[in-house]
């Protein structure tokens, strides 16, 4: 099957690493024009942004005045954004007890409210349009719950209903919302859980026997974001081997 979003621009954040780059590597190669967000990992998102059809763009979501400065450079360079990848996040394991509410704040900042404002910030592009594409990064854990990443989990539990709320709200305009859930996923970002043995023992319980490769995600998100799934919307897609089935 191909992929049609050619001509589209999409907005990937967190394109420096992980599923935001796989992300950002499978939007161009369907023929997407990419902006490759960054917050700290420059170099990542640079090289990904060295292709034809693709830009490096310096965006924290947390703030919206550095959310708007991006979309400023992108509507620039592409013109406005018709796919929004939100994939930039914050983890951090801490047993619940230790949790700061300063850690609490951090987390829902960057992982649910820094959603929200890229969301509202794209979406009036999408409309006038009336064609768009919003694809939430969640997790595993915002479906069964945290146990060392409480704060984490429930930041993505929210960002799973965000995409529900867009979706009842935006699809009548041509935009649909919906969210990929991985699993335990091959990323610099899961590495240290890996190596614990809860973390261990998690890997060896998933039924097919291995972790995700970014790339198995970033094919779902690309799939969304196609023409070809233009009557899904309000969905989680489910890409964890089986650790989850509903």
């Amino acid at each position: 099957m191909v992929l049609r979003v050619k001509t589209r621009v999409a907005l990937v954040t967190g394109a420096g690493g992980g599923i935001g780059r796989a992300t950002a590597l499978a939007l161009l190669d369907a023929g997407c024009r990419v902006a490759c967000g960054y917050n700290g990992n420059r170099e990542g998102a640079g090289s990904v942004a060295r292709g034809q059809g693709a830009m490096a763009v310096k965006i924290d979501i947390a703030s919206r005045a550095s959310v708007r400065r991006a979309i400023a450079a992108i509507k620039k360079e592409f013109g406005g954004i018709d796919i929004l990848v939100n994939n930039a996040a914050l983890v951090q394991e801490k047993p619940f007890d230790a949790i700061t509410d300063a850690d609490w704040d951090r987390m829902l900042a960057v992982n649910l409210r820094g959603a929200f404002i890229t969301a509202q910030e794209s979406l009036p592009h999408m409309v006038a349009r009336k064609w768009g594409r919003i694809v939430n990064i969640t997790s595993i854990g915002g479906q069964w719950g945290g146990m060392r990443q409480v704060h984490y989990a429930a930041a993505k539990a929210g960002l799973i209903n965000l995409t529900h709320s867009l979706a009842r709200l935006y699809s009548p305009h041509g935009v649909t919302a919906n969210a990929v859930s991985p699993g335990l996923v091959g990323t610099d970002m899961i590495a240290r859980e890996l190596k614990s043995r809860a973390g261990k023992r998690k890997a060896a319980q998933i039924p097919v026997g291995r972790i995700a490769r970014p790339e198995e995600i970033a094919a779902g998100v690309a799939w969304l974001a196609s023409d070809a799934a233009g009557y899904v919307t309000g969905q989680t897609l489910n890409i964890n081997g089986g650790m989850l089935m509903s």
